[in-house]
């Protein structure tokens, strides 16, 4: 089995399927998951403020151990420093956005309640905040920050996974015992 750090962030593009990836990490080995929408929104789709916001993300990163399911740009600093790994999930535009697209259509017609109880509507899914939206406008960032820090020897590790199969493969090859 192969062994993992103890201080994981998973980091890719809207759509990617990171909080799912950081959830199978967790269960595979043990390590505590942190969902950060879920710190991010409160009831209503209220942001939570953005100093709140760093200090939770601190508290958390300067534990020994964790999973994050993504870091925003405000929060890279405080994280970058502490995390040992990056998984990136470095998928192709076409299959991040098309599990975005059923995820959140699937979403809007069974009011599925996500960070803090919030749920998606349709009015939400064509507004210019869209998640969608985002994919478009983050996707190339998002991408580009991926590949800069597996290209660089000063950065954590990075594993850049291409496909979500070889993310399975790799997950599969771990365990509790690992950590």
């Amino acid at each position: 089995m192969a062994e993992v750090p103890r201080r994981v962030l998973v980091y890719g593009v809207t759509g990617s399927g990171k909080s799912t990836a950081a959830l199978a990490l967790g269960e595979r080995t043990g390590l505590p998951v942190t969902l950060v929408d879920e710190l991010t929104w409160l009831p209503g789709w209220v942001p939570v403020e953005d100093s709140v916001q760093r200090e939770v993300i601190g508290e958390i990163v300067a534990g020994e151990c964790w999973v994050l399911d993504t870091a925003y740009g405000a929060h890279l600093d405080l994280v970058l420093p502490r995390v040992e790994l990056v998984v990136g999930l470095d998928y192709p535009r076409w299959l991040s956005l098309a599990r975005l697209v059923r995820r959140t259509a699937s979403r809007v017609i069974t009011k599925e309640p996500m960070c803090n109880g919030n749920v998606e509507t349709l009015g939400k899914v064509f507004a210019r905040d869209s998640i969608i939206v985002w994919h478009f406008q983050s996707f190339a960032r998002k991408r580009a920050r991926m590949r800069a820090w597996a290209a660089s020897p000063d950065g954590p590790d990075v594993r850049l996974f291409r496909h979500p199969r070889e993310l399975e493969s790799w997950l599969a090859t771990l365990s509790r015992g690992d950590v």
